[in-house]
């Protein structure tokens, strides 16, 4: 509970459910029998519309028919609806009329509370901890109204509650700003990285003069001229005890997107010495990439002796000197690759596409040349984005702090 002695004295501590009326949203059922297209239908408002949304919520993508309104809960303009399950405590001000599921909480709106203050003081970390010690459940936490109805706001004079809100968003207004740069230097960043691929596989990162042309002694092989390209195998059925859960590393395609990191040196899943005649084996330093699912096109050099599913392919008898210059090839084509495939419901790259793909191939010690070069420029990229990221982060850590600063009548 709120402390008096963290607010001036003229503010007051009241609990929601002294100020507001609040009501829980309803489900008709079988909710596809009250689904409609018809212009006539009322505006149905999911949690699930409101993905991208980050305050009011303006329009849904289903309506029900008038039929249904009985079995749910009518909500209008300049009422908060409030979820009280998935993201559980996140607010939402209302700007079109319609109905809630019983997902939602609706807290109706109150004439002498500004609703742009409400909306901050419940987005505040002095709300949601409230919100997160009055939720049950052990796995999926859910707000019922008398919880809701206990937690407690600090409220001064309604003109004190707009100039609080104004200086609110005056302050975020210019942090909004801030971390747009930082997410437009971040995709810059991204394009940098691609760029930097794009030139050394060009050739055009070792050899000034290029032109449209692979650099003299380059050429382009496929990739089955250096070396063999094997997919991997499931015992079936998958999760056949005789088969798995044993001492035999077993890699999925997850070991190998997990991470940005070039090499692969943990596993996840496990089979036994039985199943080995149904998958591949490959041993350490070996070149892998993700050949299935929204996630292909990922390479991997694997340093562990282990096995691999059909989600896998293995660069095997490859001159292990080409194992960096060729990770960080893949790693310029993963988009291309994932193109290949588009329309399909489960992309899938054959070893018939691979083993075809060209490679521009130099020598080996022009190769190393171009990898340490890659290295030098892409270790100054990764410390970049590190401290992009660590300024997005620290911006919603002064939001909350701008926040609290205000909720203790000590920003205006």
């Amino acid at each position: 509970m709120i402390e008096n002695n963290n607010i001036p004295k003229h503010w007051q501590i009241k609990k929601l459910g002294d100020v507001f009326t609040i009501e829980r949203g309803g489900s008709p059922r079988p909710i596809e029998e009250y689904i409609t297209e018809n212009e006539n239908g009322i505006n149905w408002i999911k949690i699930g519309d409101t993905k991208n949304v980050v305050k009011y919520i303006l329009h849904t993508k289903e309506k029900i028919k008038p039929e249904g309104v009985k079995r749910s809960r009518m909500v209008y303009p300049d009422d908060f609806l409030l979820s009280n399950s998935m993201s559980f405590g996140k607010p939402f001000i209302l700007k079109t009329i319609g109905c809630i599921h019983d997902g939602w909480l609706v807290i109706r709106k109150n004439e002498t509370i500004d609703n742009n203050y409400l909306y901050y003081i419940l987005s505040s970390s002095l709300v949601y901890q409230q919100f997160s010690n009055l939720a049950k459940g052990s796995t999926v936490k859910n707000l019922n109204i008398e919880a809701v109805k206990q937690v407690e706001i600090k409220f001064p004079h309604l003109s004190e509650q707009q100039a609080i809100v104004s200086k609110i968003e005056e302050i975020f207004s210019e942090l909004e700003n801030g971390k747009q740069q930082l997410q437009t230097a971040q995709q810059q960043l991204k394009i940098y990285r691609q760029s930097l691929l794009k030139a050394a596989f060009e050739g055009r990162l070792t050899n000034k003069n290029v032109n449209g042309e692979l650099p003299k002694g380059w050429k382009w092989i496929k990739v089955s001229e250096l070396c063999n390209v094997v997919r991997g195998g499931s015992p079936r059925p998958a999760g056949d005890p005789k088969y798995y859960d044993g001492g035999i590393p077993f890699l999925k395609v997850r070991d190998i997107t997990k991470d940005s990191g070039v090499y692969l040196t943990t596993f996840e899943y496990t089979i036994k010495e039985a199943g080995l005649h149904k998958t591949r084996q490959i041993n350490p330093n070996t070149l892998l990439l993700s050949n299935s699912g929204a996630t292909l096109g990922v390479p991997k050099i694997c340093m562990i002796e282990a096995t691999m599913n059909d989600g896998i392919a293995a660069f095997l008898d490859l001159d292990q000197r080409s194992n960096l210059y060729l990770y960080y090839f893949w790693s310029s084509k993963t988009k291309e690759l994932r193109n290949i495939n588009m329309g399909a419901a489960q992309p899938n790259l054959n070893t018939d596409i691979i083993k075809n793909y060209l490679v521009p191939h130099c020598s080996f010690e022009e190769q190393q040349i171009i990898v340490s070069e890659l290295e030098s420029k892409l270790t100054v990229c990764d410390k970049l984005e590190e401290t992009i990221t660590q300024n997005l982060q620290q911006a919603e850590t002064l939001r909350q702090s701008i926040l609290k600063r205000a909720f203790e009548g000590r920003l205006i």
